[in-house]
């Protein structure tokens, strides 16, 4: 794991610290229609506050490419942020130059301001160093508590933190934690969920998983494409009948490093794509031609159950089926009630992540008994991946 400063080792008292935070959330009408991103920051921007510090929030909204778009302020997001943290919350409409510097003043220890959207300025997306010099400009402290933000070498999450003093804030922290305990420093056995559409999109995931787990679950629409490469019929599955090497370049390595690849053994069935369409649960080799694999099947769930209780370790990304028509999240809900059992009773270690596989277990109504659940969608993905993200490297002292 990277080696970083935290909020532990800062002395905020009279300073004005830039915390780049995630504020790009869903909107409806006008208003916030999701709180967690803004709960997840939450613990910095009170501990720092606390600590005597102005709080400058820094943060990007929409992409409105170097341009101000109105319909993409943070203006509105600065009422929410507020709303959650029941404080005041300013708001600058610039978050550089004499203006943004003013209302920082303005704002005074122990309270919070947050500058407008850092996508206004074309030098944010380049990692400008100047644009990053005005940012400094503005502030004696960085603080990053962005993950989800720190695959992309932005102005605001890699050049920043080459200027100030830099360090982690708690999110990020619980980020870097929870992933260092699941890929870096595992409990073991461990164990790798990955599921979604497509393989095309995973390569490099699956390729890195294998060497790094003892077993690896296969499922959704991904499962399809393996289940082709050995010579199963899956109908009018969704498959990628042009990647069956690909998928059999993967089942060989990962037989030649010891990674044991679970595919489903039945599946529930079905020859129309839509909610309470008729279905049948059957034997994997007994697919229709003209009949789709939406979901794991019980036979698969309890194997996948069973082997789940022997490991100390749970990586998560993707469903194990079209979880969002009913029926088919039976599946995906019955596996991941168990993970969440054996992590309440101290058994396992799961850390999730990924926009579906954080809406699938919403549903299946086990995030509070999670390990960890990442809401960094893109880098937690390629942090999976065995990528190196700009911003946690920007943060290395």
């Amino acid at each position: 794991m990277s080696d970083y400063r935290t909020l532990d080792q800062l002395e905020a008292n009279g300073k004005t610290v830039l915390v780049r935070v995630d504020l790009n959330v869903p909107m409806l009408d006008g208003k916030v229609s999701d709180f967690t991103r803004i709960e997840r920051v939450a613990p910095t921007i009170r501990e720092l506050t606390e600590k005597g510090a102005t709080v400058a929030l820094l943060s990007h909204f929409g992409r409105p490419k170097g341009k101000a778009v109105p319909e993409m302020s943070l203006e509105p997001v600065a009422k929410a942020v507020s709303e959650c943290l029941n404080i005041p919350v300013r708001f600058a409409s610039t978050c550089v130059g004499d203006e943004a510097a003013a209302a920082i003043r303005e704002t005074g220890a122990g309270k919070v301001i947050l500058l407008e959207n850092v996508r206004y300025f074309e030098g944010e997306e380049k990692n400008d160093p100047a644009f990053a010099k005005d940012l400094a400009a503005l502030g004696d402290i960085y603080v990053n508590d962005a993950f989800s933000c720190s695959h992309r070498a932005h102005a605001s999450t890699e050049a920043l933190a080459r200027e100030l003093p830099a360090y982690a804030g708690r999110n990020m922290e619980a980020e870097l934690s929870a992933l260092s305990s699941a890929l870096e420093v595992p409990k073991r056995p461990v164990m790798a969920i990955v599921g979604g559409a497509k393989i095309s999109t995973k390569l490099d995931l699956l390729f890195n998983l294998i060497e790094k787990v003892d077993s690896l679950v296969i499922g959704g629409g991904m499962a399809n494409t393996f289940l082709n490469a050995k010579g199963v019929s899956v109908g009018a599955s969704l498959c990628e009948h042009d990647l069956a090497d690909t998928a059999s370049e993967i089942l060989a390595k990962a037989e030649k490093v010891g990674c044991e690849i679970i595919l489903p053994l039945d599946g529930v069935m079905a020859k129309e794509f839509k909610a309470n369409a008729e279905n049948r649960t059957a034997d994997i080799n007994d697919v229709a031609s003209d009949e789709m694999i939406l979901d794991a099947g019980a036979q698969s769930s309890s194997f996948i159950k069973n082997r789940l209780g022997d490991c100390k370790t749970l990586i998560w990304n993707g469903p194990l089926g079209a979880f969002e028509i009913d029926p088919f999240g039976a599946g995906t809900f019955d596996v991941a009630g168990e993970a969440a059992k054996l992590t309440k009773e101290g058994c396992l270690i799961s850390v999730a992540g990924g926009g579906d596989t954080v809406s699938a277990l919403a549903s299946a109504g086990v995030t509070d008994s999670f390990t960890y659940i990442s809401t960094a969608g893109g880098a937690f993905l390629e942090w999976m991946e065995g990528k190196e993200l700009p911003g946690v490297k920007a943060l290395n002292i």
